[in-house]
Formats: structure tokens, sequence, C-alpha cells
């Protein structure tokens, strides 16, 4: 087996993290907790849930369905060449899921953090239990545990960009409205039943989360190449675990990668797998996982992946969302605390949110702006987040839209 050098890590992550093309592609990938609504503080046993999902077949839009350590279900999408076929598959696929486990008494619900129940580790694969072990072994096991057992997003893939201009463009765009999705899209104030003090709970439970690996590549002050940059992350990172010529999967704390480079001992699989351990708020894996966003109420998973989508790929959107999100680019821990209620990301979103309705039309999406702007009326205009809304009667129904809401400017 060939040994790496730092620059075989550096060109590795220009061709395949950075690799360039005309964007226009979009994905999602929606993660969903399993609740028994004869008992909703009780765990759903895995076993039951992948065998009624089973014998439902595969989702017709071909999404894939996988399980998080705590028994969450994630729905990945295949990518899309448009926002409108990305929404009927993946909407048609969540239907199917949720008529499978329906017709046993279950549903799924979305939170950015289980409201209620304590995180219960229901993996079987081994790897799932080395992170466990090396996140206890670094310092993290109740941040580690909760993450891996009592969190949920909805992720956006888009594409990187057209070429290394516009990646360079799109990568600080990204990270400028993180904090904007944070607080906008904030769905989790309690964790095991007691409220947090923050909006985002998912976020607070992300930064605690050994930070080698999960701040944001970005930070405030930098502004240079990003494959220079993920390079530097993907170095200072701690190794998290190894997959051994064995088959056997092993932790492997206090040794970042470099230093494991130094050794000559990691090859070009371990470097991918080490890559796929990192978990930044924008990944970039040949294309932009957007990691910050709270799952959400069932009916508005669409949202999130409609508004990023346009404010990244419609130039004229592109535009008034830098503008926007600019003064509030590095407010990470006001966004998850505060929610809406800070008046500067409050702003930001309104001018986020109106860019991106004004451009869906453009993108070929114009379905989806009734939801949108439903979205907007009910939180962004009133300077709200899911978060912000008492408990209604059915755990993943959101309240009515008030009658005192405004009307969208238009």
């Amino acid at each position: 087996m060939t040994r790496l050098t730092v620059d075989d890590v550096y060109q590795h992550i220009r061709g395949v993290c950075f690799k360039t093309g005309p964007p226009g592609t979009v994905g999602a990938e929606t993660e969903w907790f399993v609740i028994d609504a004869a008992d909703p503080g009780a765990h759903v046993p895995g076993d039951r849930v992948r065998a009624l999902v089973g014998a439902a077949g595969p989702p017709p839009g071909g999404s894939k369905i996988t399980y998080e350590p705590g028994g969450q279900l994630e729905l990945s999408s295949a990518p899309f060449d448009g926002l409108g076929e990305l929404h009927t598959s993946l909407d048609g696929d969540t239907a199917h899921v949720r008529g499978a486990l329906e017709s046993d008494g279950l549903s799924l619900v979305g939170h950015g953090v289980d409201p209620v129940r304590r995180p219960r580790f229901q993996a079987d694969h081994p790897r799932y239990a080395c992170m466990r072990d090396y996140f206890r072994a670094g310092g993290f096991p109740d941040a580690g545990l909760a993450m891996m057992c009592s969190t949920a997003s909805v992720q956006v893939n888009l594409d990187i960009g057209a070429d290394h201009t516009d990646a360079f463009r799109r990568w600080r765009l990204a990270h400028a409205l993180g904090p904007v999705f944070v607080a906008a899209f904030a769905n989790s104030p309690l964790r095991a039943g007691r409220p947090t003090g923050m909006r985002s709970s998912r976020q607070g439970i992300w930064t605690e989360l050994d930070p080698c690996r999960t701040l944001p590549v970005l930070r405030d002050g930098e502004d240079g190449d990003p494959a220079e940059a993920w390079t530097r992350y993907a170095l200072d990172a701690q190794v998290m675990l190894v997959h051994t010529a064995e088959g056997e999967w092993m932790s492997h704390p206090g040794m970042s990668f470099l230093e494991w480079l130094n050794k000559g001992e990691p090859g070009e699989d371990d470097l991918s797998y080490h890559l796929s351990t990192l978990f930044p708020p924008v990944r970039p894996r040949g294309w932009l996982e957007l990691r910050m966003i709270d799952a959400l109420p069932g009916p508005y998973w669409p949202v999130p992946v409609a508004v990023a989508t346009a404010l990244l790929d419609d130039p004229a959107a592109s535009r008034a969302a830098e503008a926007a999100a600019e003064p509030v680019a590095h407010r990470w821990a006001q966004a998850a605390r505060r929610g809406l209620t800070d008046p500067s990301l409050a702003a930001a979103s309104r001018a986020c949110f109106a860019a991106a309705l004004d451009a869906l039309p453009r993108l070929g999406a114009p379905g989806l702006v009734p939801l949108v702007d439903e979205y907007a009326r009910r939180y962004v205009e009133r300077g709200r987040t899911p978060a912000d809304d008492p408990a209604p009667d059915s755990p993943d129904t959101p309240l009515p839209l008030p009658e005192e809401a405004p009307t969208w400017p238009r």
C-alpha cells in the first residue's frame, strides 16, 4: 500500500472533496424520531421499526433508508436536477415510510433533539460502538451519546460550484448562512423532558462535542483556499477509529491524522474514512453538505432545502444572501441560544427568505412557494421558530397559523 504524504492529502481533497462542475443538483437527508403513540416516552425497539419498514418494500422514489445509533430513521434522497423533482420524490418516500409505521401505531416526528427520551444506544454495527468509546475516552461521554442517539436534522446537499472561483464563493456563503439557518429553523428547546435554555439544543450539543471535528472549517478572520482550509482541518483532527486489515473496527484516540501520517501508516482508504468522521456544519464531499439545520415538524422539512438551494444557486438570491448574512456570519452561539429573538439574525433571516421566495419560480420550483411562504409568515416574520411553539396535541403537527400573522411582502 502506498503511504500518503501531506501533499497527497491536499490533492485528494482538491480533486475529490472540491470537485467542481455546473451547479444545479440538489439532494436532502431527513432524520426522524420514531415514537409509539401508545407510549410516547418509551424507546421503540429498532428491530420493530426495521421489520415494518422492510415489509413495506423499497421507497418508490429511490431514497435510501438507514438508522442512526439511537434508532433515528434517516431518508437520504438520490441527487436530483431540480427542487421540484426532489420534493416530489422525497415527500413520497416519507409518506411510504409513515404508512408502514402507522399500521403498527408508530409515527415519525421531527425535532432537533429528542424532547422526552434520554439517549439509548441501539446500534449493532461495531463502528458505532467505537465512536461511542472514542467520545468517552476523549472526555465527551454525555455529548457524544446525545449526538449519536438523541439528535436529528435536515441536511441539504448542493454542488460545490462551477469552477474554483465559484466554489470559493459558495463555500464562503454557505458558512455565512450557517447561523441564519440555525436560528431560522431552531426546533430543539427541550432535552430529556427539560428546557435547556436554547432554541437549538442540537447545535449546542454539537458545539460541546470534540471541537477538532465539529467546529466550522471557516473561522472568523479566515479567508483562503477552501481546499487548503479543509486539508488543515483534516490533518489537525484526531483519528476517531481505524478499520484494520483484518476487518475489525478499533477506537483510535489520542493521535491527529498528521501524527498518524508522519508514522507512515495510513493509506487513501484511511484518509477517506477519516474525512467521513469529521462533522463541521459545512462539509465538502464532492458536494457541500449543510449540516446545521434541526429536524422540523413533518410538513416543513422541504423549507430549508428550498431556501438553501435558492440562496446558493440563484445569482440574484445569492447576492442578497451575501449582503444579509455577512453581519451575522459568526453568530453561531447566539443563533443556537436565541434563535430569531436576536434582532440581527431575525433581520438576516427575513431578507434571506424574501430572496428565496423571489428565486424559487426561476429555479423551476413555484410549487414550493406556498409552503416556504407559510413558514415565513408563521415564524420568520414574527421573530419566532418552531422552538418557540408550545407543545401541540400531536407531536409532529405545528400550531395553526395565527390570524394576526402578517401577509408576506411581495
